[in-house]
């Protein structure tokens, strides 16, 4: 059997997507990342085993991208669906699996730890990508209000996250992950990272949707050939409590998302999807509901949005972040935005 055979005859039923045809993008290995993922990030809305369901059948409907972090608490889990969908003919080669090193392994003696333990608990030879999830080594037990503070919290300090990128180096050395990558940063923290580092990243992850668009860092990591990957790209309704304020805002309830929707008769989510993937960005989209995740799926490989949608669309960004973070700050008195250095330069400690 021939390897497209193979890929179609692993597709469940004829409403699947030929992953063929699901585009990719370059890195500059050469290594091609398809342009949409299935996030797993289930906070306390689903459990592990509901996540894990979810990645095998989104792999039978033609995903090949999956977003992990040891973090969510669900790699052993979806370990389990990686080896059942490879035994049904998915190859691994097929596939490409993230994962994140969590803030309180930031420490040179735990970086490859932990990155064994992902690969593990996911029941795999390697990573195809390996991220540090956040730029600060700030801990918080899961559940944690707002108000919650790390004791031992510490701000960005440039050294020390040299001392695990240099581990994260390793890794690659040792054949354990192919391409190493960032989360949540900034640019000023890019820039240092840039010029320091032995091997470069080839990603960063980072909030991204209509109504938070982050031209300027999407500009920067397109003009360093890092590719953005987006996480929330429909406004993250599965976020922490945590991080819901007021203000917030909902994307695919903004006027010009609906009208494009009913027009396109989509749901308003895929538009997102579409915007993201035209824009240039990888969305990692969570969904455990089959018609949801393969409309998803679905937006990759159907016509995109038209230069008039798109203009629209960059119309209506209004910075709302949704992630905000705060249980990362590092001393009393501060607001979140001192994580995300709004004034070009790192927050000083």
């Amino acid at each position: 059997m021939t390897k497209v055979q193979d890929e179609k005859a692993f597709v469940g039923g004829p409403e699947g997507v030929d992953p063929e045809k699901v585009p990719k993008k370059v890195l500059k290995s050469g290594a091609k990342i398809p342009c949409i993922g299935l996030g797993t990030f289930g906070n306390d809305c689903y459990s592990g085993e509901t996540i894990a369901a979810a990645v095998q059948d989104a792999i039978s409907l033609g995903y090949r991208h999956i977003d992990c972090a040891s973090v969510y608490g669900n790699e052993e889990c979806i370990g389990t669906s990686l080896q059942e969908v490879m035994k049904r003919g998915c190859k691994r080669e097929d596939l490409w699996i993230t994962s994140k090193l969590w803030n309180d392994k930031h420490a040179e003696k735990d970086v490859i730890p932990s990155c064994e333990k992902s690969l593990k608990d996911l029941r795999l030879d390697y990573l195809d990508l390996y991220l540090i999830h956040w730029p600060f080594p700030n801990f918080h037990a899961k559940g944690v209000d707002v108000s919650s503070r790390d004791p031992n919290a510490k701000p960005y300090i440039h050294e020390n996250y040299m001392k695990t990128w240099r581990q994260l180096e390793k890794l690659v050395k040792m054949g354990l992950v192919r391409h190493i990558g960032t989360s949540n940063m900034t640019i000023p923290k890019m820039k240092l990272l840039l010029r320091d580092a032995e091997i470069k990243p080839v990603s960063n992850e980072f909030e991204s949707h209509p109504h938070f668009q982050q031209t300027e860092l999407f500009n920067f990591l397109v003009e360093n050939r890092i590719v953005p990957i987006a996480f929330s790209p429909i406004g993250s309704p599965c976020r922490p409590q945590r991080d819901r304020t007021p203000d917030d805002t909902v994307d695919i309830e903004d006027p010009v998302i609906v009208s494009i929707a009913k027009r396109l008769n989509v749901h308003p989510a895929v538009v997102c999807v579409k915007w993201a993937i035209h824009r240039g960005q990888v969305p990692i989209p969570l969904s455990v509901k089959r018609g949801k995740y393969l409309s998803n799926l679905k937006a990759a490989v159907s016509a995109p949005l038209t230069r008039e949608d798109m203009e629209k669309i960059a119309g209506i960004n209004i910075n709302c972040r949704l992630v905000k973070g705060q249980v990362f700050l590092w001393k009393a008195g501060q607001s979140w935005e001192a994580l995300w250095d709004l004034d070009g330069k790192i927050t000083p400690p």
